[in-house]
């Protein structure tokens, strides 16, 4: 069971926490940097190791998505029982050990298990953390948080882009993936000496008093909050086309204008992740605010985000210019994390507090498995295949396909408004 605090204990008055936020966040940006080097070298190592559109969609998605996504599952089940941040310490030091190892690959089979290395390590990242920042925000507080740790998305990709772009230009493909890599096993020290395990429930006012939910409970429990489901499928939706246009967007602005990735690497960068960080913080806040006087407005807000990017999308993949190309994607990268910050506010608080580490995996193994791991995929395929019957620009076909998933995201958010509030209050009266 869990009790209420009855001091007058504040989430304000929680020590450290804009340190732990700190952290957290800065770990999520190596997290994407040691996804995101490897999206701005997909031509070079395209050419150099002779690949198809549909290795490098395998190569960026399923193979990683799969050991990413399954493994987040026992991970979250353990960080719901034990301590966090050495999960997260343990998890930093993998992924980034195997980031370095990718350098050493001369074949596409040597690379792949690197990267698969990489998915094991990152699977322990994101569900031990999102738990941590519910512990100490509370939820009038949340999604600005949630928002705040999810520009380590942005972040990460402008800081792997553009380290990728300048280190291929003077160094190879190879040694860009050690100096990603190596970093993060200093940042793992940090985390574990200077974060402190935050106590089970302090923000929402709720001492933790008992053992975690067993495996079935959580999950019945889960299954009977129909707007969790339909948010996830809501995102999810969003997750397959967003990747595919995170994946393939470099690789469509170098072919599409002759253009090296030393010459995208730096304006796509600041689009994706210094736009797009700006926007998960400010539309975070804004989320907040709405959603003081109704809850609905979490999902409401991923829907509106998704209606508005989608003419912006096609615009961008049929600009005459690269300059005009990144000036219709404004708009989609300010508004392109939104979906995730809001995503894992969500899984917080539409569940139990010691289910949270869970809910938080399970939302992400299935934007993983089928997004992250779909997505590139798809879009490859599907540019291989026009590319086949005479396409002259495929990928950008293929993209435009993946726009379709977006319409369909929207349906699914608008259900999740309908019980959104019932069962946030289910879930704070079952803790």
């Amino acid at each position: 069971m869990t009790t209420s605090v009855t001091s007058n204990t504040h989430a304000a008055a929680i020590p450290g926490r804009a340190w732990v936020l700190a952290v957290l966040t800065l770990t999520y940006t190596f997290n994407h940097i040691d996804r995101q080097v490897l999206v701005i070298l997909l031509e070079p190592i395209k050419a150099e190791l002779h690949l198809k559109d549909g290795d490098l969609g395998m190569l960026t998605g399923i193979v990683f998505a799969g050991f990413y996504a399954t493994l987040g599952i026992p991970v979250a089940m353990w960080a719901d029982r034990g301590n966090r941040r050495n999960i997260i310490t343990l998890a930093l030091t993998l992924w980034s050990a195997m980031t370095a190892m990718s350098g050493l690959a001369q074949t596409y089979w040597q690379l792949l298990l690197a990267r698969m290395g990489v998915g094991v390590g990152e699977a322990g990242g994101t569900p031990p953390a999102t738990s941590m920042i519910a512990d100490l925000y509370p939820p009038r507080e949340r999604a600005t948080a949630m928002g705040i740790y999810t520009t380590g998305i942005g972040l990460g990709v402008m800081a792997g882009f553009a380290l990728g772009g300048y280190i291929y230009a003077h160094f190879g493909w190879r040694t860009a993936f050690f100096v990603a890599g190596v970093p993060g096993l200093m940042l793992a020290m940090l985390v574990r000496f200077t974060v402190k395990e935050p106590v089970r429930g302090l923000a929402d006012q709720q001492l933790v008093k008992t053992k975690a939910p067993s495996f079935s409970e959580t999950v019945s429990f889960i299954l009977g909050q129909t707007s969790y489901l339909w948010l996830l499928a809501g995102c999810l939706l969003i997750c397959i086309s967003a990747n595919a246009f995170l994946v393939f967007t470099s690789g469509h602005l170098q072919r599409t204008y002759g253009l090296t990735p030393s010459q995208v690497s730096l304006p796509l960068g600041v689009l994706i992740g210094g736009v797009g960080s700006i926007g998960a913080v400010t539309l975070g806040a804004v989320c907040d605010r709405l959603s003081r006087k109704d809850m609905r407005w979490r999902p409401l807000m991923i829907a509106l985000c998704a209606a508005v990017a989608l003419p912006f999308a096609w615009m961008f993949l049929h600009a005459e210019t690269v300059w005009s190309a990144y000036a219709w994607n404004l708009v989609p990268s300010f508004i392109g994390l939104i979906y995730a910050s809001i995503a894992y506010t969500a899984s917080q608080e539409l569940v139990q507090v010691q289910m949270r580490s869970f809910a938080s995996a399970f939302m992400l193994f299935c934007l993983t498995l089928i997004g992250i791991g779909c997505g590139p995929w798809i879009a490859g395929e599907l540019s291989d295949y026009f590319l086949g019957n005479g396409a002259t620009n495929s990928l950008a076909r293929a993209l435009e396909i993946m726009l379709l998933f977006n319409l369909g995201s929207i349906v699914c958010l608008l259900i999740a408004t309908r019980n959104y509030r019932r069962d946030a209050e289910r879930a704070a009266k079952a803790a």
